[in-house]
């Protein structure tokens, strides 16, 4: 076995002979240091080795960060445990920066009598420090310290450098080992996460799973997806696992304000070491309630833009390494194709669904006009008889308000027919382009009156600049004079009728215009609302209107969609969404 001696010339022992006997001890260290492949047990041994080599009466390695260049430190022995938590070091502060930034070993006999000494343990007088050095760069540093002053000699400190040598390599072994086997499990968990949520339809349990598996792929304590909004403006809360209540009902983001949003723009993963203290995350209050400490934000997104992040939370101080992105970034990629295709399925549902809903309005369509011909026909008959029989009495007469009587009746079935069977002919709109705007100033003039004689307040809001929409004027007409009067009749002791009109741009389109009627009339019962019946029952108490049937349809024929908001006793809010016309702006 060769002699050992220290390398660097700047040493002050440079040229420090160990003996036989040092030389062994330190084989024998080695020999212990690569029987073992976990890299908390061989810090804890050099430790163990280093104190006993140097008679120290404490001893510590401070690792570099390299998400932050810090000192941080990774394993202790004999110094108080308050020293322990959340300690940092930058590069050249105290003399445990100073060596890690300079690369050469410090070795001093009274700490007090050294500018470069910070104190942390007011306990120690004498300290040796020597580089830590992993393939050829400094990582960190082994200190050594004690309670005495000139405690250390040339000799301890070629020991501890030559202990530092030969632990770096084990170090550095152990560290790939446990990379490659880090990365061998998440890539196998990454190829179960996207089996799984291969297998995933809706769009609930899409949003569940990706959280919950994010979680456990990257061992977080809390995990939430937040998704764009329709005005790309806002980000909304989907889901999430591992929340407490507090984190669920947090209010939306602003993309332009906020951390998630910071990393949406970017489109760029992006990290905080602890949301507790950081003036870039907006709930420190929530974060400190959750237990939440440092975070990493992905954007999802699909081919063509981003939609949204996911967030992943750790409850202690973490700083996520490159490996460690890079996996949660393509388990993201996987995660915005099951959002995506999730979203799609659930749209083809609802297309499904108001197919299917059109096709059983066309049946209900025709089963009616069928129903309305064989009702006519008697109809015509016992009509003509009842002309042909020429029933006139004298007024005094008890039958003559019966004759009267029944003639009404057969009238006002006759209606009923008429309006049965105009809703069958389901005519096709003839669609040109219509300024709402204009349409709806013209029927307030032709409801006045009527709104004058109940004392409704009527208020318009027209929002400037209101493109044109494609409709069939004539039934556009007919939907909105309806809907005016059906609120009007349901306000009998007055009230507030409000109608805005409000335009939507949209940056692939020219977007929509969007109607919305408010009254404060007696609006329906949550029972009618949720059995989903509103829309099939005629709007006039008396049965005499269109029916918000008919408007539901003419309204989609029209390419739009129709909602309805009500609350028994609280009114009633329709909005209809109409597409925007090829056209210019009016």
């Amino acid at each position: 076995m060769s002699n050992v001696t220290m390398g660097n010339s700047s040493s002050p022992v440079s040229g420090t002979m160990l003996n036989r006997e040092q030389l062994a001890r330190l084989y024998d260290i080695s020999q212990e240091l690569q029987a073992t492949l976990e890299p908390k047990v061989a810090l804890q041994l050099i430790l163990r080795h280093a104190i006993e080599l140097t008679g120290a009466d404490s001893a510590s390695i401070s690792l570099v960060n390299p998400g932050n260049a810090l000192l941080e430190l990774e394993a202790s022995r004999g110094l108080p445990e308050s020293l322990t938590q959340d300690y940092q070091l930058a590069l050249g502060r105290g003399i445990t920066g100073w060596v890690a930034k300079h690369g050469s070993p410090a070795l001093i006999a009274d700490v007090r009598e050294d500018a470069r000494y910070m104190s942390l343990w007011g306990d120690v007088r004498s300290e040796l420090a020597v580089p830590f050095d992993v393939h050829g760069e400094v990582r960190g540093v082994l200190n050594v310290d004690s309670t005495q002053v000139n405690t250390f000699d040339e000799t301890d400190q070629a020991m501890l450098s030559a202990l530092a040598i030969q632990a770096s390599r084990i170090i550095g072994n152990t560290w790939l080992f446990q990379q490659i086997q880090g990365k061998a499990a998440m890539l196998e968990s990454l190829a179960q996460i996207n089996e799984t949520l291969q297998q995933t339809l809706s769009l609930d349990e899409a949003l569940e799973a990706v959280t919950r598996e994010a979680c456990r792929l990257m061992s977080a304590t809390m995990g939430s997806v937040l998704l764009l909004d329709e005005s790309k403006d806002w980000l909304d809360l989907k889901a999430s696992y591992g929340a407490g209540k507090t984190y669920q009902a947090k209010p939306r983001l602003h993309v332009d304000e906020s951390f998630a949003g910071a990393a949406l723009r970017r489109d760029h993963p992006i990290q905080l070491k602890d949301v507790r203290h950081s003036s870039l995350y907006q709930n420190t209050e929530l974060a400190c309630e959750e237990g939440l400490v440092s975070m990493l934000c992905v954007p999802l997104r699909t081919e063509s833009q981003a939609f949204g992040v996911l967030n992943i939370y750790t409850s202690e101080p973490h700083v996520f390494s490159v490996e460690e992105i890079n996996i949660l970034k393509a388990f993201a990629n996987i995660s915005a194709m099951t959002i995506h295709r999730a979203r799609m399925n659930k749209e083809m549902r609802q297309l499904e669904e108001a197919l299917r809903g059109r096709e059983k309005l066309s049946a209900l369509g025709l089963l009616a006009a069928e129903v309305a011909h064989e009702i006519r026909n008697p109809l015509t008959v016992m009509k003509m008889v009842y002309h042909a029989l020429d029933l006139k009495f004298e007024p005094e007469d008890p039958r003559h308000e019966d004759a009267q009587l029944l003639g009404r009746k057969m009238d006002h079935l006759n209606k009923i027919v008429e309006r049965v069977l105009d809703f069958a002919r389901h005519d096709e709109p003839k669609i040109e382009s219509v300024d709402l705007g204009r349409l709806v100033q013209a029927l307030q003039a032709l409801t006045r009156h009527k709104m004058r004689q109940q004392h409704v307040t009527f208020t318009l809001e027209l929002a400037p600049n209101l493109p044109l929409i494609e409709a069939d004027p004539g039934q556009l007409e007919q939907v909105l004079l309806n809907l005016l009067l059906n609120a009007i009749q349901a306000m009998p002791d007055g009230g507030q009728l409000t109608l805005s009109i409000y335009h939507h741009p949209a940056p692939s389109s020219q977007g929509n215009v969007e109607l919305i009627l408010t009254d404060t009339g007696s609006g329906m019962d949550q029972e009618l609302l949720e059995n989903n019946r509103g829309l099939l029952q005629s709007s006039k108490p008396e049965g005499a209107g269109l029916g918000l049937m008919v408007v539901k349809r003419i309204v989609e024929s029209h390419g739009g969609a129709l909602r309805l908001k009500s609350s028994s006793n609280q009114g009633t809010s329709i909005s209809i969404v109409f597409p925007v016309s090829r056209q210019m702006t009016a």
